[in-house]
């Protein structure tokens, strides 16, 4: 959850922009921006209604939480809590933390709706392709490496047990590795949200790497408006803009995170079922959920489909979701009607 392969994330993710707090605006309604970096990407809280006598107080809470939260999850750290349950052989419950447990409980329950193509145990196939501490390989992964890899992943080795207010993590396979870098950004970011309410803040927009969420309004009385980037290396092309108060929105995108290898652009999002990154025409998939965990869980899963079966799964599980397709030498959009109610229009 740290460090390198996260960064690539961030540029493949972050695709929200934040209007009305630009430098231009007069000081009543400007918000009071903190920003820094966590899991190798960043993160940025903006508040309304906050004095700047706080400013340093909240930057160091805001600070030690996410710390918290990279030594928790991260696959980078040797330390963390995840990385010591991922080196353990044992098939025996291995104790976690509360917080562990509801992570892993979300993950295996969206990749359970997604027919697997949100699998968090992946692991061995993003380091063999290189996008986890491995680094990047010199050829092609050949097929036998392929399938060595792949007998090492499936949700259905992987459980959570809970009882007596305690929980635990179970592996019917020695080797198998769990990598929440797929959810763990929108884990922080409702954490975040959390902080915010518990030190009395009820206006805010927070982002970790391109998981966002929001509450109330901004300094101006408007909403906090969020803008989904077009599938291009422009920073500023906006394709969409949304209010999203008291919701979590995440973008999963292979159009950034990417690496040439013999010849061919490699995504960094693998599909479980071949073992091998994706080759569709999807190349964003947008989700609002309630909370920003759930729309980063979902948004990878989107993406592994594929078009037409994420369109199938959203409507089916009623999903506010926005896809951006490759067509020809342009993109073509579908969003489904839960999507369409957060939508601003230009007068917003």
């Amino acid at each position: 959850m740290d460090s390198r392969i996260i960064r690539h994330g961030w540029l493949a993710v972050a695709l929200f922009a934040l209007s009305g707090c630009d430098n231009a605006q007069p000081d009543a309604t400007k918000a009071m921006v903190l920003e820094g970096k966590t899991m190798g990407t960043y993160w940025r809280v903006s508040l309304a209604d906050v004095d700047d006598a706080q400013k340093a107080s909240l930057q160091k809470k805001i600070q030690d939480q996410l710390d918290a939260d990279d030594r928790l999850m991260s696959t980078w750290k040797k330390d963390s809590a995840l990385s010591l349950f991922n080196q353990s052989a044992s098939t025996e419950p291995y104790p976690v933390s509360e917080a562990m447990s509801d992570i892993v409980t979300m993950s295996l329950r969206i990749g359970a709706k997604t027919d697997g193509a949100m699998d968090i145990t992946v692991g061995p196939l993003v380091n063999l392709w290189g996008f986890g501490p491995d680094k990047q390989p010199l050829h092609t992964p050949n097929q036998a490496q392929i399938d060595a890899a792949k007998a090492l992943t499936g949700l259905q080795h992987l459980k959570v047990v809970n009882a007596a207010g305690k929980q635990w993590l179970q592996k019917d396979l020695p080797g198998l590795y769990v990598d929440l870098s797929t959810i763990g950004e929108g884990y922080a970011a409702d954490h975040l949200a959390r902080l915010m309410e518990q030190n009395g803040i009820s206006r805010y927009l927070v982002s970790v790497g391109g998981a966002v969420t929001t509450r109330g309004t901004n300094p101006a009385g408007k909403a906090w408006r969020v803008a989904i980037q077009k599938p291009t290396d422009r920073e500023n092309a906006v394709q969409a803009m949304v209010d999203i108060n008291g919701h979590g929105i995440s973008t999963s995108g292979s159009y950034r995170n990417y690496y040439e290898l013999d010849g061919k652009r490699i995504s960094h999002i693998i599909n479980p079922q071949t073992g091998r990154p994706i080759e569709h025409k999807l190349v964003s998939a947008t989700v609002i959920a309630p909370t920003a965990m759930e729309a980063d869980g979902w948004d990878t899963g989107l993406m592994v489909l594929g078009e037409e079966k994420a369109k199938q799964v959203a409507e089916k599980e009623g999903l506010a979701v926005y896809l951006i397709s490759k067509e020809g030498d342009g993109f073509r959009s579908w969003m489904s009607p839960q999507f369409k109610t957060f939508l601003l229009d230009e007068k917003n």
